[in-house]
């Protein structure tokens, strides 16, 4: 079966697991959405950063000239962040939508970061999806997945979260869970454990976001328009000077957020997350062994489904300068942050 053949195929059924999802799980994300004054600041992008008049939303916006993005105005120690994300349209080659948590300004080599990375592609191709794990700075050896977009996310917002607690990760797409990790001993400093920000950018990924950086930005058709709305940040807001009390200090509200209905994983979520990993997940670290050898990650376990797709697709097979990406990745977000001080 080809990739295409097989996008075409999955995509009825994944839209109907995210409706069964989201009418089981109706009331788990109620959550109050905040303005984007309440809780975020501009970054970088000058005139390609547009505010809605309500404050209710922002447009990121990537040209030859500069790509775009905002911070939230504190750090947080573990939380729940989530937004509605609505996609650039046409072709989208080399372009990279990222909505995630860092605190690489902070502790620039031994830093946490939670991603979720939106990879565009050449017309009538799908939109990929790309989750990543760091954690102490544990960026030569990333915690990378990759999915299927079989929903059109040029067409409407859709609805990405990621929630972190001292014990586990999850990341959602439209009330789903998609990837869980577990903090375990094995797994020690490479669990994201100190505060961090919420970013949002735009920017050009060449070099690495499609067909591993074959297929370049054409700029003739900029700029490319990102708009991010439905705004969510709950967590323990921390002072970026004064952290050595954050630990005490958050020990409630982080007890409150791991009460919450989407920090526990029942049976039925569980389930609905197994078939979307099976059936959507194309890339996973776990099973690469062309990047990794025989490495054995304390937080992977086997599973036939997954591996099975993980062949299929061929995401396995990188090339030589796919070794340079993350690199060339965190470089870009530096340079990034760099930008916005000099603004």
């Amino acid at each position: 079966m080809t990739p295409a053949s097989a996008t075409t195929r999955f995509s009825a059924s994944l839209l109907s697991l995210l409706c069964v999802a989201a009418a089981v799980t109706a009331l788990l994300f109620d959550e109050p959405t905040i303005s984007f004054s309440e809780g975020f600041t501009h970054l970088f992008g000058n005139d390609n950063f547009i505010r809605s008049a309500d404050d209710r939303s922002v447009r990121l916006t990537l040209n030859r000239y500069s790509g775009s993005g905002f911070i939230s105005s504190d750090l947080y120690d573990h939380g729940f962040f989530s937004a509605s994300i609505k996609l650039p349209k046409d072709y989208t080659a080399g372009v990279v939508v990222a909505f995630y948590t860092s605190n690489g300004d902070i502790f620039p080599r031994v830093h946490d970061e939670l991603d979720f990375e939106f990879l565009g592609n050449v017309r009538e191709k799908d939109w990929r999806i790309q989750t990543n794990v760091f954690g102490n700075g544990s960026t030569k050896r990333g915690r990378e997945e990759r999915y299927l977009v079989p929903f059109d996310p040029t067409e409407e917002a859709h609805r990405y979260s990621i929630l972190w607690t001292p014990d586990h990760i999850i990341f959602y797409i439209d009330d789903v869970p998609i990837r869980e990790l577990v903090r375990t001993e094995e797994l020690g400093s490479e669990f994201p454990s100190k505060p961090m920000s919420v970013y949002a950018t735009i920017w050009d990924g060449s070099a690495w976001a499609t067909s591993y950086g074959r297929i370049k930005m054409d700029y003739q058709y900029e700029p490319y328009a990102a708009d991010f709305s439905d705004l969510v940040l709950r967590g323990c807001r921390v002072d970026p000077v004064q952290q050595v009390d954050a630990a005490d200090r958050c020990a409630e509200a982080v007890e409150d957020l791991m009460s919450a209905d989407y920090a526990r994983l029942t049976p039925m979520k569980r389930a609905a997350m197994r078939r979307f990993r099976e059936r959507y997940m194309i890339y996973s670290f776990c099973y690469d062994q062309h990047r990794y050898g025989n490495v054995t990650f304390p937080d992977c376990d086997y599973v036939s489904p997954e591996h099975t797709r993980f062949g299929e697709w061929g995401d396995n097979q990188f090339p030589p300068e796919e070794i340079r990406r993350r690199s060339l990745r965190r470089s870009r977000k530096t340079s990034a942050v760099a930008d916005s001080s000099s603004q």
